[in-house]
């Protein structure tokens, strides 16, 4: 597996580009990268010192990856961005590398990013996710396994979207998103039931989706304040491991957390 270098591509001395690394023209790759084996470089991509590529990833025309944070409390630490394997990163998506916060913005493995996506200084995206076109996340976001984002979803700061979860398209979402669930909303973002089909097609047999649908009934519909419906959670519902995966998400966080609503409150 031979490596490719366009003859108009500028790679730091320092860079480190394991084999069968392809550059396209006129990237620019600084010093203190590492690029794993097999990923392909497009055109015109800006990766900038701190910031660690794995193996077999696609990066597209256009991308800038590890620029400084658009944070003013940013003074120009030694910080990175980390991007797993097989990831494909489509055209023009900027991605920031971490602050002092946390040190580090973190990319799974096995993601679609597609094209003018952004995600913000200290964001930890998980693995085999999809996000779809110019979806834009604020700083410290957190994305869990195979998540779905729709197009053009806007995500605060902070917020948090859990496992298996899907977002739609335009959603403004500024509530924590817990796992297994839709969630959508422009004016008003909002719980908006169970992603059965999502967690079906990845291999969730009937009796766990039906377990997750009624954790998922006491927390929006028994008419319960969240603290009693946890509890009501924990003493009705068996403790298999995506009931704890749902209580531990809506006891876990240190920003004031604001979780989703049903769609009729």
């Amino acid at each position: 597996m031979n490596s490719s270098i366009h003859a108009t591509a500028i790679i730091g001395p320092e860079a480190v580009l394991e084999e069968g690394v392809s550059v396209g023209p006129y990237s620019v790759i600084e010093d203190d990268v590492t690029i794993g084996a097999g990923t392909m470089i497009g055109p015109h991509v800006h990766i900038f010192s701190g910031t660690r590529i794995g193996s077999g990833c696609r990066i597209h025309t256009g991308a800038v990856l590890g620029g400084e944070p658009q944070d003013l409390k940013f003074s120009g630490e030694k910080t990175c961005l980390y991007i797993g394997d097989r990831t494909v990163i489509r055209e023009y998506v900027t991605l920031n590398r971490g602050t002092k916060a946390s040190g580090r913005t973190v990319v799974g493995s096995d993601n679609l990013i597609m094209a003018y996506v952004h995600a913000g200084h200290d964001c930890h995206i998980g693995s085999h996710v999809v996000i779809a076109n110019s979806v834009q996340f604020g700083g410290h976001c957190e994305v869990g396994d195979y998540a779905v984002i729709g197009g053009l979803a806007g995500i605060h700061q902070f917020v948090r979207i859990g496992r298996y979860s899907m977002v739609g398209g335009i959603a403004r979402a500024s509530l924590d998103v817990p796992p297994f669930v839709m969630a959508g909303g422009h004016g008003s973002f909002r719980y908006e039931g169970l992603n059965a089909i999502g967690l079906k097609r990845r291999g969730f047999s009937s009796g766990t989706i039906t377990l997750i649908r009624d954790v998922y009934r006491i927390i929006f519909q028994s008419g319960l304040l969240l603290g009693k419906a946890l509890e009501k959670v924990k003493a009705e519902c068996p403790p298999e491991p995506e009931v704890l995966e749902i209580l531990d998400f809506f006891a876990s966080g240190t920003h004031g957390r604001k979780f989703l609503r049903p769609f009729n409150t």
